[in-house]
């Protein structure tokens, strides 16, 4: 078990798009591991390899009540839609913003095993995917927002949060209907 420290927001590995893995080997099947055990213990639904200081196209994720699995190489394909949501970061902690995200999203990516794996996603594993994709982009979820006013911390949430989030150029019937026969989760926070 090897629980990695969180970079936080101003360390400049979190600003450098990442590498892609070209073979799965020992070392790249201990960075999943280091990031599931860290992830863990920081109680968060994703953490992608620069947020533990290495420089792989890798992300792990682990929604409530599922397994944690890793995302190798990942690349959203598809996005529909736009909705504003809440969003925090295990790399800023204690703060959240409202941010626009799709509605859902489609991404192509490597498994643990190097198969290819297509996920199409809604709701809370879109936007767990779109968040670490981003970091794996050198991209942190506070570039989505106007300035560092409109960032309150956790502990205002229950004075400015809303409960559901605002939808915005929903997508038709037909195509939340394709993506939820694929079998992802309904949820709106998330700390990354």
């Amino acid at each position: 078990m090897a629980i990695k420290p969180i970079l936080k927001i101003d360390e400049p590995i979190l600003r450098r798009k990442t590498k892609r893995v070209n073979k799965i080997d020992r070392s790249i099947l201990q960075l999943i591991q280091d990031l599931t055990d860290t992830l863990e213990k920081a109680d968060g639904v994703g953490l992608a390899a620069p947020q533990i200081g290495s420089s792989w196209r890798v992300s792990v994720l682990w929604l409530p009540d599922e397994e944690p699995y890793a995302i190798i190489n990942p690349e959203i394909v598809k996005r529909i839609g736009e909705r504003e949501i809440e969003e925090g970061c295990l790399s800023l902690p204690g703060y959240q913003s409202r941010i626009k995200r799709a509605v859902s999203v489609t991404v192509k990516c490597l498994g643990i095993d190097g198969a290819p794996m297509k996920i199409r996603a809604t709701e809370l594993l879109a936007q767990a995917l779109e968040h670490e994709i981003d970091h794996l982009d050198g991209i942190l979820y506070t570039d989505h927002i106007e300035g560092t006013n409109k960032l309150y911390k956790v502990e205002e949430r229950a004075q400015t949060s809303h409960d559901n989030p605002l939808v915005i150029n929903q997508p038709s019937q037909a195509n939340l209907a394709q993506a939820s026969a694929s079998g992802e989760k309904e949820e709106t926070n998330v700390s990354n």
